[in-house]
């Protein structure tokens, strides 16, 4: 197919183009050859033939029509598998058929990067690893600390589940088109199980909503569906504080306390 394709605004392309950043991305990723490797948004495979040649097989799943016809065209079935449909209702698990964990990749479309990340952390049990391109302003957020802006909602309940790192950024001139915005590349491994200590994880997400969702007020605010005046002694905990002054380990523990008290015979 020699027509170039237009990028699509409905699902977030932007083409990676720049021969430099691709070759970082893929050493940063280090295929080898026995990973069970999946792809996110193959796009016009700037990332998919480098991942191709240092890997015996290959899954992408894509839901452009049109890229898809390419990628067919130009692969055959015996290297690629392509997986027609939306990453937010892909089965990653469908992958993982023997055992062996997922590696995850992607250039995930900017306008639903946040739902994709938490339907991927679903599959966190049967993942090795996943190395993504983000919005910077994303991966901030991902990775950020406790007390800075940036620390929210998607970075307690991701860093929850995973060892989280910015590698390095991407500007918009590596893409056609280019973005207005920078990018960057970050990588998530999952923690042990036995390091996720949450008894009820929906608990712990609804607890972490609360906490965030009016930032500027206190957890005796959001959080008086949860907890009262005799929670805060018993953990310890001045009800004074805002959400964004509260590590993972600290939302965990008062997710559990919720839960023991819930279940505590009357």
């Amino acid at each position: 197919m020699s027509e170039p394709h237009l990028a699509r605004k409905r699902f977030g392309q932007n083409f990676l183009s720049d021969p430099n950043i691709i070759r970082k991305i893929i050493e940063a990723i280090r295929p080898a050859e026995g990973d069970r490797m999946v792809e996110i948004g193959p796009g016009l495979g700037a990332m998919t033939e480098p991942l191709m040649a240092r890997l015996p097989h290959l899954h992408v799943v894509e839901i452009d029509r049109d890229l898809i016809a390419r990628l067919k065209e130009a692969h055959s079935p015996e290297k690629l598998t392509i997986h027609e449909g939306d990453a937010l209702k892909f089965d990653f698990g469908s992958l993982v058929t023997d055992g062996a964990p997922l590696r995850v990749v992607g250039n995930l479309p900017y306008n639903i990067s946040t739902p994709i990340l938490f339907h991927l952390a679903d599959y966190a049990e049967r993942v090795k690893d996943m190395t993504f391109m983000l919005q910077k302003e994303v991966v901030m957020r991902m990775v950020a600390e406790p007390g800075t802006e940036e620390y929210g909602r998607l970075s307690v309940m991701l860093q929850y589940r995973f060892n989280m790192g910015r590698l390095f950024d991407v500007p918009p001139g590596a893409f056609r088109p280019a973005p207005k915005v920078m990018s960057s590349i970050v990588r998530m491994v999952p923690r042990p199980l036995a390091e996720c200590a949450a008894s009820d994880y929906a608990l712990l997400g609804k607890i972490v909503t609360a906490a965030f969702g009016q930032r500027r007020k206190t957890l005796r605010n959001t959080l008086r569906d949860f907890l009262d005046e005799s929670d805060y002694a018993a953990l310890a905990l001045d009800p004074g504080l805002r959400g964004e002054k509260l590590g993972v380990d600290a939302f965990v523990r008062i997710a559990n306390h919720v839960a023991g008290r819930a279940h505590r015979p009357a």
